[in-house]
C-alpha cells in the first residue's frame, strides 16, 4: 500500500511506503473512548460499535493517513491566503495530462446504475426507515451536514446502519409508535449510501495517541468494518458520499483509504464506490481531477450547491462584492449555471453519473396554497436539472420524491441514467465558475431571515439535531452555512439593504435580539446567541460553523 504526499501546486509526488498491516487484534494501542454511555441505549449502541476489533481498525487507519490529512489541511489554508493575497482561481496546469487524456471511470454497479431520485437526510432510525422505504432510488444517510455529532448521534447512527444494511432495523417512537423495515428481500429498498464527515473535522470523544483522530476516519472505519463484507456479498456496497473535498489530492487520500481497507478486511479491490460533493468552489476547478483520482472507486459527482454558495463566498470575503439575498442566488445566475453544466459535461465525458442539487422543501400539512406554489417552484428546478443533463437529483422529504420522479422519467426514459447526454461538447472556459454577476439586493427581510435561520439552527444543533425544518424548509449546517456567512460578508463590506439601511453590527444585533425572543424558552438559545455573534462579528470569516458549535457539545460529554 502507498501513501503519496504532494503540494497541491507541485507537480512531484514523494511516495512513501505504509508498513506490512498486522493483525488487527495485535495491533498495539487502538482508539481511546473519552466518555461513558449516558443511557441504555448508548451504553447498548457502544458495546455493538465500538468492538476493541472495530476501534483497533480505526486507530490503524488514523496512524496510517491521519498525518497526511492534516498537511492537506494545511494545504487548503496557504491556498485560501495565496488566493486572498491576489491570486486567481484557475485551472492546475500540472494536472494537463488527466484533463486531456482517454480515461473513463469504473463501470458503475447495479445497485447505483439508477438514481434518479434521492433522498437524504441524518443517520438516524426513524429516517433510515422512513427514507429507505419511501419510493426513492437512493437515500444517502448523512452522518455530516444534517447530524449534529453528539456521541449518542454518532453511535446510534453507526448501530442503526448496520441494522439498515442487514434489514434488521427496528424503532419506536417515544409516542408508541413502532417502525421497522421489512425483511423480506423482494421488497424493493432504496440503496444505502453514508455520508461521513468532511476532512476538516475531528472526532473529540476518541482518541488515538493522544490527538482527536480524523471523524472522516471514524465514520467510514466503523461502517466500512462492521458492513463492508456483508453488502460486498450482497453486491449492494459499501457507497458513499464524501464531503467538503478541496482538491484532487484529498480525493487520492480517500482513494488510498479505500484500497487499504478492502485490502486489509478481504473486500475485493473496487468494491467501493464514492460520489464526491462538489461544494466548494476550489473543488469545481478540480472536477475532472477528483475524477481520476478515485476512478477505480468512483461513483460521480453531486451539485452540492448550498455548502457551494457558502464557499463561494468565503472564498470572496475580502471582496466587496453584492452578495445578494440567498434566495436571490439561484441555479439560475451566471456562476451557478456554470458550475452545474461544467458537472454534467465532466462527469458525462468519463462515465459517471452527475447528480443534481437538493430541494429543501417540506410541505406544510396545513397550507395547500404554499404547498401548491412550492411543489411548482420544485418541478421546474429538476426539470432544469433534467434537461440540463443530470441523471438524478436530491430531495429532503418522501413528498417530494414522485414530484422528482415525474420530471425525470420522460427525460431517462427507458435507460436509468442519460450519460450520453453532452458527451462531445467543450466544458468551456473555467473562469465562468468565479463570474459573479448576480441579480437582486440585499433586504431587510433578507437579514431578518439569515438571522433567524441560524440561530433556530445553531439552537438545535447544540441540542442534538442537525436536520431542522424552518419556514418549510429542510435546514441543515449547509443552508446555515450560507446565512452566516452572508452576515458577516454584509457587514464587513457595509452592504446597504434595499430601504437605505446599513448593514453593520447595530441592524444585526437587533435583528438577533428579535430573534432570540422569538426562540424564548427553547434549550440551548441563549449560547446559539453567542455561538452567532462570534460567528458574524468575529474580524476573520470563520470557515467552517461547525468545529466551532462541536466544542459546546465536548464540554458537556467529555470530561
Amino acid at each position: 500500500m502507498s501513501v503519496i504526499t504532494a503540494d497541491p501546486v507541485a507537480a512531484a509526488a514523494v511516495v512513501l511506503e505504509a508498513p506490512e498491516a498486522a493483525p488487527l487484534e495485535a495491533q498495539g494501542n487502538s482508539a481511546k473512548v473519552l466518555v461513558e454511555a449516558s443511557g441504555a441505549a448508548e451504553r447498548e449502541a457502544m458495546e455493538a460499535v465500538l468492538t476493541p476489533e472495530a476501534l483497533a481498525f480505526v486507530a490503524e487507519l488514523e496512524r496510517l493517513f491521519g498525518a497526511r490529512r492534516r498537511e492537506l489541511l494545511s494545504f487548503r489554508r496557504q491556498r485560501a491566503e495565496r488566493m486572498r493575497r491576489g491570486e486567481t482561481f484557475g485551472l492546475l496546469p500540472q494536472t494537463l495530462r488527466v484533463r486531456e487524456g482517454d480515461w473513463k471511470v469504473a463501470e458503475t454497479p447495479e445497485a447505483l446504475l439508477d438514481r434518479r431520485v434521492e433522498i437524504t437526510g441524518p443517520a438516524e432510525p426513524k429516517m433510515i426507515i422512513n427514507a429507505l422505504g419511501c419510493g426513492a432510488k437512493v437515500f444517502m444517510a448523512d452522518l455530516e451536514d444534517a447530524l449534529s455529532p453528539s456521541w449518542s448521534n454518532v453511535v446510534v447512527g453507526q448501530q442503526a446502519l448496520a441494522a439498515a444494511a442487514r434489514r434488521e432495523l427496528r424503532f419506536t417512537s417515544p409516542q408508541g409508535k413502532h417502525y421497522a423495515l421489512p425483511t423480506d428481500p423482494e421488497v424493493p429498498l432504496a440503496t444505502l449510501v453514508v455520508r461521513p464527515r468532511g476532512w476538516h473535522l475531528e472526532e473529540g470523544h476518541l482518541e488515538v495517541d493522544g490527538r482527536a483522530p480524523s471523524a472522516s476516519l471514524v465514520d467510514f472505519g466503523l461502517y466500512f468494518f462492521h458492513n463492508a463484507r456483508y453488502l460486498a456479498q450482497r453486491e449492494l456496497g459499501p457507497y458513499f458520499y464524501l464531503a467538503k473535498l478541496e482538491s484532487h489530492l484529498e480525493a487520492r487520500l480517500w482513494n488510498q483509504v479505500f484500497v487499504y481497507a478492502q485490502e486489509r478486511l478481504g473486500v475485493p479491490r473496487g468494491t467501493v464506490r464514492a460520489t464526491v460533493l462538489i461544494e466548494t468552489l476550489p473543488a469545481a476547478f478540480e472536477m475532472e481531477e477528483i475524477l481520476y483520482e478515485l476512478r477505480e472507486h468512483s461513483a460521480g459527482l453531486n451539485a452540492g450547491r448550498w455548502d457551494y454558495i457558502a464557499s463561494v463566498v468565503r472564498s470572496f470575503r475580502d471582496q466587496p462584492i453584492p452578495f445578494p439575498d440567498r434566495s436571490e442566488i439561484t441555479m439560475g445566475v451566471s456562476f451557478m449555471r456554470a458550475y452545474t453544466e461544467r458537472m454534467v459535461k465532466t462527469c458525462h465525458r468519463r462515465g459517471a453519473h452527475a447528480i443534481g442539487g437538493m430541494a429543501a422543501f417540506i410541505p406544510s400539512r396545513r397550507d395547500p396554497e404554499v404547498n401548491e406554489k412550492a411543489l411548482a417552484a420544485v418541478a421546474a428546478d429538476k426539470e432544469r436539472e433534467a434537461r440540463a443533463g443530470f441523471d438524478g437529483t436530491w430531495v429532503a422529504h418522501p413528498d417530494l420524491v414522485p414530484v422528482a420522479e415525474k420530471v425525470f422519467a420522460p427525460m431517462l426514459g427507458e435507460g436509468p441514467h442519460q450519460k450520453h447526454a453532452r458527451v462531445g461538447e467543450d466544458l468551456g472556459d473555467a473562469q465562468a465558475l468565479v463570474k459573479l454577476e448576480m441579480p437582486g439586493e440585499v433586504t431587510r427581510a433578507g437579514v431578518k431571515t439569515n438571522v433567524s435561520v441560524a440561530l433556530r439552527y445553531l439552537a438545535a444543533w447544540l441540542s442534538g439535531r442537525g436536520a431542522v425544518a424552518i419556514d418549510n424548509l429542510m435546514e441543515d449546517a449547509a443552508t446555515a452555512e450560507i446565512s452566516r456567512c452572508q452576515l458577516w460578508h454584509w457587514i464587513r463590506h457595509e452592504a446597504v439593504t434595499e430601504s437605505g439601511e446599513l448593514m453593520d453590527e447595530g441592524l444585526y444585533r437587533q435583528e438577533r435580539e428579535q430573534a432570540l425572543e422569538d426562540l424564548g424558552d427553547a434549550p440551548k438559545a441563549v449560547e446559539a446567541a453567542a455561538l452567532l455573534d462570534t460567528l458574524v462579528l468575529a474580524p476573520e470569516l470563520v470557515e467552517y460553523l461547525t468545529p466551532l458549535a462541536y466544542r459546546s457539545l465536548l464540554r458537556e460529554e467529555v470530561r
